[in-house]
């Protein structure tokens, strides 16, 4: 089923918006996830000031960007758990502050979107580390996420 974006005009599948809308919505849920924990914010003050400063965001990019944001909110225990089980060797403290929140933010879209490839989520990962980190950083992020989202997707499996 195929249906015109109302904002664009550029059509999408009925679950899934153009890429460059889901990426730039990873982006924002990035600096959100960055902006709550550096300045150990609550999630509903940073919804509030991140927001205000941002201009005129499409509804779509908003909508997908404060959905990751609330899933990493809602589920950070489990997720955190996830990323120190699977980060051999690495505290969480001790990871780079965008790393940190690349994975909090792929991992919370793996849980709460399951629907969307581990590769795609991966990928977006990764390219969105190039851009705000290390050269590095994208072979770690890389392995880590590669390892969730298998143990996930056995979970998943087991339990259906």
């Amino acid at each position: 089923m195929r249906c015109a974006s109302a904002h664009d005009g550029r059509l999408a599948t009925h679950d899934a918006f153009p890429m460059g809308t889901r990426r730039k919505s990873r982006e924002l849920a990035l600096q959100m996830l960055f902006q709550a924990d550096l300045g150990q914010q609550p999630g509903d003050d940073v919804r509030k000031t991140f927001w205000k400063g941002r201009g005129d965001v499409e509804r779509e990019v908003q909508g997908f960007a404060d959905d990751i944001f609330r899933v990493a909110q809602d589920r950070s225990a489990d997720i955190d758990k996830l990323i120190k089980a699977h980060a051999a060797n690495w505290r969480m403290d001790r990871m780079a502050a965008v790393d940190r929140n690349v994975l909090r933010a792929a991992v919370a879209e793996m849980v709460g979107f399951p629907n969307t490839p581990r590769a795609v989520i991966i990928n977006e990962a990764i390219e969105i580390a190039r851009k705000f980190s290390a050269p590095e950083s994208a072979q770690f992020i890389n392995g880590v996420l590669d390892s969730i989202g298998k143990q996930l997707e056995a979970s998943r499996a087991a339990q259906g």
